[in-house]
């Protein structure tokens, strides 16, 4: 953990983060952070995202670049919040397994991780989290901005209810209060076309991190062949050499 706090003040430092900044962003993400679904993202080992980058410093790196986007979208316009901004990059991608040399087999090609990944992520953050959810117009922003952080790629859209979708963490929607149930569904509805949305979020933090998450992945992450491979295929042989 130790080292982890360390890499992510390298980070802030790089990204030119005062002193203020940093208090600021540590106070919102201290509480995730420490969270150990969170902590065990960190470990690349257990959780490779993006070739071999941990869920977890993805997430880290997303959530600054929100942070500095954000920044620069409020000197536009003053109405984006900052901190639901940061909040939902955070949690955009918590799913529940990992997804490169995964042996699950999903019946049907639109319940891959691609299409449905955000809907466990958002299912998990709110099992974990669920303080940042009490309030119920910082959820809608939150819950549409996990949800289609994707954006333009395709989301499995939810019919009816969540139980009749295939998501690892099935299980654990149940424990979702029903009016955020409801959120989860509309949300992954608009812009419906067969199962699939096509919509981008609706709100402007929303729009931010996804910004944020195309500038860290396309950047930063997919920087080997067999990373865009792994997109398509599921298949990764660089994390065998590790």
């Amino acid at each position: 953990m130790e080292n982890s706090i360390i890499k992510i003040n390298q980070l802030l430092d790089i990204n030119n983060f005062s002193k203020e900044e940093k208090d600021y962003f540590w106070k919102i993400i201290t509480p995730i952070f420490y969270h150990p679904e969170f902590q065990k993202r960190l470990d690349n080992k257990l959780y490779p995202h993006h070739g071999t980058v941990s869920v977890g410093t993805h997430i880290l790196h997303d959530a600054i670049i929100t942070y500095k986007l954000s920044l620069k979208e409020n000197g536009k316009n003053k109405n984006l919040n900052i901190r639901l901004a940061i909040l939902i990059a955070m949690f955009h991608d918590l799913y529940e397994l990992p997804w490169q040399n995964s042996p699950i087999k999903k019946e049907k090609f639109i319940n891959k991780h691609g299409f449905v990944h955000s809907i466990e992520a958002i299912i998990n953050s709110i099992n974990w989290f669920p303080q940042y959810f009490e309030n119920i117009e910082d959820a809608k922003i939150i819950i549409d901005g996990v949800i289609h952080h994707m954006w333009p790629f395709p989301l499995r859209a939810i019919d009816f209810n969540i139980y009749n979708t295939e998501i690892n963490n099935l299980e654990k929607a149940q424990f979702v209060p029903k009016h955020l149930q409801q959120l989860i569904i509309s949300s992954s509805c608009r812009l419906k076309f067969f199962h699939i949305s096509l919509s981008k979020s609706k709100f402007r933090e929303g729009k931010v991190m996804s910004k944020a998450d195309k500038i860290i992945t396309i950047k930063k992450e997919l920087t080997h062949f067999n990373s865009y491979k792994s997109l398509i295929t599921g298949n990764n042989p660089d994390l065998y050499k590790n």
